[in-house]
């Protein structure tokens, strides 16, 4: 059972005390109440926002919980078993991403991974730094961070599909640092890393953020050229709090935190086992059913475009057509606010989102759609639909049929019957 929000328009010194269904929000200056009924079931269209932990996940992490605590920085038996497990973890991690253990360092999850790489290739001031301008919002904060100790930033551009355009870029005596993700977190579009990788010809250190990539296609260190790349569990069905950097050898890079010498020193502090273990089970899980979900995704994300252009036209995709993470869509409904579609789609018990979850309390429109050139009622008019593996054809298709039904209000047009 899902539950939905209707709005009830009374002050705060107003309410019916004893009333536990209502509860009341402070916006702005006024207090309105919100009271929570019954609605319909939750169809969740956001799983590159966040992803359910899967069972074997679970277990995996269980013993970690109450029966291995120790801190595998203890000398002791239970220390030892600890760190056992630990770099058992790492060694899994680094095998599944063609990389070596040494070369794994465990983090929070993919916004310290990315603040740990910028800030620790950059060094001291001055210099210039190269991204694409539809990096995640952890990759173009620290970029701002670095701006305002006095780097100079050069954005490249990016095509009608949103793929960075690599051969448009002159290395420079003054370029120092290149960030490029490995796939889009809102268009799903695959980026040229290594094409990149390779215009630099190892003279200038890139750094990959491939949160959205990872679990989700194969991802080859060592192949892309980078010289660190940046993953988080909670992406591929894994537990939240635990993420990846994976820096190549001989690369230097500057620890941003000082206090322990866990991770040889590049990031201090007790390593959650548990959680690494979890990461490292879902990624193995992901990597041996690839092929599996990606044909499910094929299918799932085949069904649900066709349910929308037939009874929401007109549907823009914002993205490439093929070629792209098949579970990402980005979608316009001309004719709609991305806002107000947002909140009906929410009431319609649709989980979705307008962009990036570490920017969705933004109402500014998406920076990637507009690096893409998108127009204006298409680029105030997207939404993001990101499907999971383990969803039925039954459930896409009634999720596009009440997305379709929401916008057709939103636009008072009657349904288009199916051929």
């Amino acid at each position: 059972m899902a539950w939905q929000l209707s709005w009830i328009g009374q002050d705060q010194s107003t309410r019916n005390a004893g009333q536990p269904s209502e509860v009341y929000v402070n916006i702005g200056q006024r207090h309105q109440g919100v009271k929570l009924e019954a609605g319909p079931d939750v169809i969740y269209l956001d799983h590159n926002s966040t992803t359910p932990v899967l069972p074997e996940v679970e277990e995996a992490m269980r013993p970690f919980a109450a029966e291995i605590f120790g801190n595998p920085a203890s000398a002791h038996a239970m220390g030892r078993k600890a760190r056992q497990a630990l770099e058992s973890a790492r060694e899994q991690v680094a095998d599944l991403l063609q990389a070596h253990a040494d070369e794994v360092v465990f983090t929070s999850g993919a916004t310290e991974a990315n603040n740990l790489a910028i800030f620790g290739l950059a060094g001291p001031a001055p210099g210039r730094i190269l991204a694409a301008p539809i990096e995640h919002p952890s990759v173009v904060e620290p970029i701002r961070q670095l701006e305002v100790r006095g780097w100079s930033v050069s954005w490249g551009a990016v095509d009608g599909d949103g793929v960075f355009v690599p051969h448009q870029l002159e290395p420079t005596a003054d370029l120092r640092l290149a960030c490029l993700q490995l796939a889009n977190h809102e268009t799903g579009a695959i980026q040229p890393v290594r094409a990149l990788a390779e215009r630099l010809a190892g003279r200038v250190p890139l750094h990959c953020d491939a949160a959205q990539a990872a679990g989700k296609m194969p991802v080859r260190f060592h192949d892309l050229g980078v010289a660190t790349l940046a993953i988080s569990a909670h992406k591929f069905y894994g537990p939240k709090g635990i993420g990846a950097l994976v820096v190549r050898r001989g690369v230097r890079l500057a620890p941003q935190l000082f206090g322990g010498h866990q991770q040889r020193g590049r990031r201090p502090g007790t390593e959650p086992v548990g959680l690494a273990v979890g990461l490292a089970k879902a990624l193995a899980l992901a990597s041996a059913h690839l092929d599996a979900r990606q044909q499910r995704l094929t299918l799932l994300r085949q069904r649900f475009l066709r349910v929308l252009r037939i009874q929401a036209a007109p549907v823009v995709l914002n993205g490439p057509e093929t070629g792209g993470l098949l579970h990402t869509l980005n979608l316009s409904f001309p004719g709609c606010r991305a806002d107000v579609l947002l909140m009906n789609l929410d009431l319609a018990g649709i989980a979705c989102s307008t962009g990036s979850a570490c920017s969705s309390g933004s109402l500014l429109p998406s920076p990637v759609l507009q690096a893409m050139g998108v127009g204006p009622d298409r680029l105030h008019s997207a939404m993001r639909f990101s499907l999971g593996f383990q969803q039925t054809e039954a459930e896409i298709e009634e999720a596009a049929r009440r997305i379709a039904a929401v916008v057709r209000r939103l636009r008072q047009v009657p349904v288009q019957d199916e051929p």
